[in-house]
């Protein structure tokens, strides 16, 4: 969404610049109010290494966790001797598995995600006036990549793996999981060079994301959310089928929410929607109703499948409501039987 010239886009068909500027995308307050939060998994996370995430596989680790009766072919290794002299008979000893988690970042680059209300320089909080690419207005897109950067470098921090699928109408880029705390800049890179363009299919790059995830992960979403809400729940839907968890992130310019525009201006479909002249005043309360009903729809059909949301506004310091989020999510987690 967009009305008449306040944010033009100088780049030719988006592009964005490859320098890496991690700055612009995680101000220093916000690194500091994730340091000591940890990102955890609800679901049953299958790591590659010995990590801090409890799975209830039950295997041969590091905290015992019960006896099961010994069949032919178990490792004798384990059998409990001191329970075969109480009762002569042959036990295994389990353990809880300790597993790593991996962090997916979905972050959406349709050509919605380009609009923005909010300055440059009050949005980076270090001194910018202008993004990487020299606009002076801050993004959704801006604000998605600053999201994924910060969840990145908590995942990175506490020793799990993260990778990163930027899509619109397909997944257009990706990088690799990796646990390498040197890879926060490679996420840094591949974040801050891609075109914003292009129309939304959240559907088609899920089911992409699907077809090469093998294992069991965390999936953090970072879009407006700007397409069918039965679309979105038939990708959710898909998720959930696969075993792997959600966070779903809505991030919305505080303009688009708010709506306080007062003057007839052409508005400007930013997915080839074209170009529509409206007084805002006369479709204000009709467009908050929509507006109202599609966050609505958004959050029940990511919490009916026991996913986390979290409506995000552009205008609003990263730090804070993350660190919120993350806090009551763990605080879930805890409670529940995976915790």
């Amino acid at each position: 969404m967009s009305d008449g010239p306040p944010q033009p886009d100088p780049r030719p068909h988006g592009a964005r610049l490859p320098e890496q500027d991690a700055s612009l995308y995680l101000h220093p307050q916000t690194l500091a109010r994730l340091r000591t939060l940890e990102l955890r998994a609800k679901m049953i996370v299958e790591g590659v290494m010995s990590g801090q995430h409890r799975s209830p596989y039950q295997g041969f680790s590091v905290e015992f966790a019960q006896h099961r009766p010994y069949v032919p072919g178990d490792d004798v290794r384990h059998l409990d001797w001191k329970v075969f002299a109480r009762s002569d008979k042959l036990h295994l000893k389990q353990y809880q598995q300790e597993t790593n988690l991996d962090l997916i970042v979905m972050v959406d680059a349709s050509g919605s995600m380009n609009y923005g209300s909010r300055s440059v320089a009050e949005a980076s909080g270090v001194g910018r006036k202008t993004s990487l690419d020299d606009r002076d207005y801050w993004s959704k897109f801006d604000h998605a990549t600053a999201l994924a950067a910060a969840l990145s470098y908590v995942t990175l921090r506490q020793g799990d793996r993260v990778g990163v699928l930027v899509f619109a109408d397909e997944v257009r880029a990706t990088l690799a999981r990796t646990g390498s705390m040197n890879a926060w800049r490679q996420v840094i890179g591949v974040l801050s060079t891609q075109p914003v363009e292009a129309p939304t299919n959240l559907s088609r790059a899920v089911d992409q994301l699907l077809a090469k995830v093998s294992n069991r992960c965390l999936i953090a979403l970072i879009s407006d959310c700007f397409d069918d809400p039965a679309h979105i729940r038939a990708a959710m839907a898909r998720i959930k089928h696969r075993g792997h968890d959600l966070m779903t992130f809505q991030v919305l310019d505080h303009a688009e929410r708010a709506f306080e525009f007062a003057d007839t201006a052409p508005f400007e479909g930013l997915e080839g929607e074209g170009l529509v002249k409206v007084d805002p005043r006369a479709i204000r309360a009709a467009y908050l109703d929509a507006i109202g009903k599609h966050l609505d729809a958004v959050e029940k059909a990511t919490r009916s499948f026991g996913f986390d949301y979290q409506l995000v506004d552009t205008h609003d310091w990263l730090g804070p409501p993350l660190a919120a989020f993350v806090a009551r999510r763990n605080a879930r987690i805890k409670r529940s039987k995976y915790g």
